[in-house]
């Protein structure tokens, strides 16, 4: 592998490219870091995509569109396209989703930021109240039951990604009632803007998924 290889980090969303606001919050998490980002969609035509609805809650991806339309998929069928695409790819990898991916390829460096979050979180907060911001009130049971472990009561919240400060408040109000001492935004739709309104509200430490995962990849690169 060149160092140029190595500068370069591999992202993919489960939507499709380009999404400008997934490469600001990643650079603006690891200035200088050089990215190269594609979708596990990409090439689907608009029209095609709604053949993609999912089944069920836990079936569930939310994602947006480069023309900054939300729209909600089935993991199953963005994970067999994401197979075919990791399979292609050398390198480190940063797959932009916090859902965690069964029958992905098994090989070093594929950061699923699922997998980092749970380890911070559990060495951040051994015992005690977990709070979770997720996209869909249909996420809610699913992706609550999967941060769930012995000795942390967890609390969901839905706040849907790109909305407006008076939707982030009222989302804070919800999650504030809950007094829990680690936040969470789950998903890597949420921005640096949506931790700033929260934390308004909430005193406790906010993790946003994305500078976390992002960090967390960029430490994979050779050091330049």
């Amino acid at each position: 592998m060149t160092g140029d290889a190595r500068a370069v980090l591999d992202v993919f969303v489960i939507g499709q490219s380009p999404r400008a606001d997934v490469e600001e919050e990643i650079r603006a998490a690891v200035p200088g870091l050089a990215i190269r980002l594609r979708g596990a969609l990409d090439g689907i035509p608009r029209a095609e995509l709604d053949a993609l609805a999912p089944q069920d809650g836990a079936d569930t991806l939310f994602t947006v569109l480069p023309s900054g339309e939300a729209i909600t998929v089935s993991k199953a069928a963005v994970t067999a396209r994401l197979r075919t695409a990791l399979a292609a790819t050398t390198g480190p990898v940063l797959l932009a989703c916090t859902g965690h991916f069964e029958g992905l390829p098994e090989r070093p460096g594929l950061v699923q930021p699922s997998e980092v979050l749970n380890a911070l979180a559990g060495a951040l907060l051994p015992r005690g109240r977990l709070g979770l911001f997720l996209p869909l009130p249909e996420q809610e049971a699913a992706l609550g039951g999967a941060r769930m472990r012995d000795g942390v009561a967890v609390t969901t919240v839905a706040l849907r990604p790109h909305g407006d400060d008076a939707m982030r408040l009222a989302a804070a109000r919800r999650m504030a009632a809950a007094a829990p001492d680690i936040v969470l935004l789950d998903c890597m739709s949420y921005t640096r803007r949506d931790k700033a309104v929260l934390s308004t509200v909430l005193s406790c430490p906010i993790l946003l998924s994305i500078s976390v995962a992002a960090r967390a990849a960029a430490s994979l690169l050779a050091e330049h």
